[in-house]
């Protein structure tokens, strides 16, 4: 039986179905499931979701559940044992943006510093409603918030850390809300004020 449901992507796909149904668009608000997420995002530069998304257990695995503690205490022979698992992507680049983004990410909270009220302050701490959008190509791959994002994680010492991965990263974590008119999840925008 074929479903019913109406969703912006993802129908029919094992993994992006229940993704886009349960996860994408869901605020998040645990600081180290948002390192995790921007970690991924990451990782995704240059690729699909897709790809990230079925690599996301074997990186889990790989990266020690993304627990920054562990991963910030990475050497060579770590880095090393990651270029040579199948399971994840083999970038050398990103490897080294996680395990360097993990000390930075520790650096803040040794100050007192929460890295979730640091990501949600761009939206002031809400969820922004993005464009009543009908086709992907209506969907900003950047925004005011992300490019600020992107640039005060770069003066931290955040690296991979683009506007488009923020603004892509803002989408995973709920900070932004881009479902697309028509999808089950799509929640109806307000009308603007004169």
């Amino acid at each position: 039986m074929l479903s019913t449901v109406k969703r912006c992507w993802g129908t029919g796909d094992p993994l992006m179905e229940p993704y886009h149904d349960l996860e994408w668009g869901v605020p998040v608000r645990d600081d180290r499931l948002l390192y995790e997420h921007l970690t991924l995002d990451s990782f995704q530069a240059g690729l699909s979701w897709r790809t990230i998304l079925y690599k996301r257990e074997a990186f889990r695995r790989a990266f020690e559940a993304f627990d920054p503690e562990r991963i910030a205490r990475y050497g060579r022979g770590d880095v090393a044992r990651l270029l040579g698992d199948p399971g994840i992507v083999r970038n050398r680049q990103k490897v080294e943006a996680a395990i360097s983004n993990a000390r930075t990410f520790l650096a803040m909270q040794e100050v007192g510093e929460s890295f979730s009220d640091f990501l949600w302050s761009f939206t002031g701490g809400r969820t922004l409603l993005g464009k009543a959008a009908r086709r992907w190509d209506e969907i900003p791959s950047h925004s005011p918030q992300s490019d600020a994002m992107a640039l005060a994680l770069r003066q931290r010492g955040f690296r991979f850390v683009g506007t488009t991965i923020c603004y892509a990263f803002m989408q995973a974590v709920g900070i932004v809300d881009d479902h697309m008119v028509g999808c089950f999840r799509y929640v109806p925008r307000r009308p603007r004020r004169s």
